[in-house]
């Protein structure tokens, strides 16, 4: 009966939903797309179909997408070194934390933690 009442449980949600839930809960863990794919019962191209046309994204770029938002938020409201945000936002490394940050944002985590704290300041 557990797979059962899963089921109905969970009936009322879309695999993106789930997916939604899974990754908001749990991304300071490690996750892998096999992970995703069990969450939303779909293959991996059907996945990131219905994630795309959701989202805009696929479901691990989502959650890049997560983990960074996250990260901005911790640089402009805590003193955490970026090895603890790295950590704290799911990337094993900081060094792949950094390079990620400036690739989709434009700018060092560093450069990013002075700005938004200049900002929120004035706000």
């Amino acid at each position: 009966m557990g797979v059962l009442e899963h089921l109905n449980r969970h009936s009322e949600q879309s695999p993106v939903d789930l997916v939604l839930e899974y990754i908001h809960t749990n991304y300071s863990k490690k996750i892998t797309l096999e992970d995703l794919t069990k969450c939303a019962y779909l293959n991996r191209v059907s996945l990131n179909k219905m994630f795309q046309e959701r989202c805009g994204s696929t479901a691990m770029g989502y959650l890049m997408s997560h983990r960074l938002k996250v990260a901005g938020n911790l640089l402009t409201h805590t003193d955490m070194s970026l090895n603890e945000i790295a950590r704290a936002t799911g990337f094993e490394y900081d060094t792949y934390f950094i390079k990620q940050f400036t690739a989709k944002k434009g700018m060092s985590p560093t450069a990013y933690r002075e700005i938004s704290r200049k900002f929120s300041a004035a706000q």
